[in-house]
């Protein structure tokens, strides 16, 4: 019980600030870019768009799913869900939604970093941070890239199973080429990293969208380095934290003694 104790404590920790710096960067870089798209899905009458986007490209800025607009003789559009309103509201959500993320990554990151002998500093959770980003954001974009309001998406399930497939394959392919030196296996991992971008993402059926490209360029780009901040955060204050409770431990099992 207490391994399990001092490895929420840790995650909770850098998740916390980790979330916060993801809250407050997505407020100057990715929020407006949310809120043009906005304007131009107002404007476009909407646009068809089955299902929200896949998991993890931008934490807190998901993309909205939309309805196609009805025809004219429809029945009345059903009345939207609940959102926060602009301003301190939404950002409010923002923070606590990045913060429950952030400490679910840390959790993760925590955990698996422990089987190799744990995040000893800040340079090595620096690292494993770099680590992270890989798997997590920059593997499942280059297929699946950050979307904006309005635009086209494939169906959920297939994005979901495609995303999933594609961070354990990296994940596992990376463990190999770091901890596993053989020329055997680092082949072997590199065709687990290839793989999902081999077989591909799943698209959708038309990539019409009142979206400017330019926008979504931004967009992708801010989202990207947004990511790559939180990760080098969240990898950086595990190594500080764990580092400042366990002293010369080896790992977390000897720890909070």
């Amino acid at each position: 019980m207490s391994v399990f104790r001092n490895v929420v404590f840790v995650a909770a920790i850098a998740g916390l600030l980790a979330g916060i710096v993801l809250a407050c960067l997505q407020a100057y870089a990715t929020v407006p870019l949310i809120l043009k798209a906005e304007v131009y899905e107002q404007a476009g009458g909407g646009h068809e768009h089955p299902a929200p986007a896949a998991p993890a490209a931008d934490a807190g800025a998901a993309t909205t799913a939309m309805s196609t607009p009805a025809p004219a003789a429809a029945a009345p559009a059903e009345e939207e869900g609940w959102a926060p309103a602009d301003g301190a509201e939404r950002f409010s959500f923002n923070v606590v939604s990045n913060i429950v993320t952030g400490i679910g990554f840390a959790l993760i990151l925590v955990a698996f970093s422990e089987f190799a002998g744990g995040i000893g500093n800040w340079r090595q959770g620096v690292f494993w941070g770099l680590a992270g980003f890989a798997v997590f954001t920059l593997a499942p974009g280059l297929g699946l890239p950050p979307e904006l309001p309005a635009m086209p998406a494939a169906d959920l399930l297939p994005r979901q199973i495609w995303w999933v497939a594609t961070v354990v394959a990296t994940a596992i392919g990376l463990a190999l080429i770091a901890f596993r030196r053989s020329l055997p296996l680092t082949i072997l991992a590199v065709a687990l990293i290839v793989a999902p971008h081999i077989v591909g993402a799943p698209q959708p059926a038309s990539y019409d969208t009142p979206i400017p490209e330019g926008l979504h360029h931004q967009f992708v780009v801010a989202v990207t380095i947004t990511n790559l901040v939180f990760w080098l955060v969240l990898g950086a204050v595990v190594g500080i934290v764990r580092g400042r409770f366990t002293g010369q431990a080896s790992n977390l099992r000897d720890s909070f003694a």
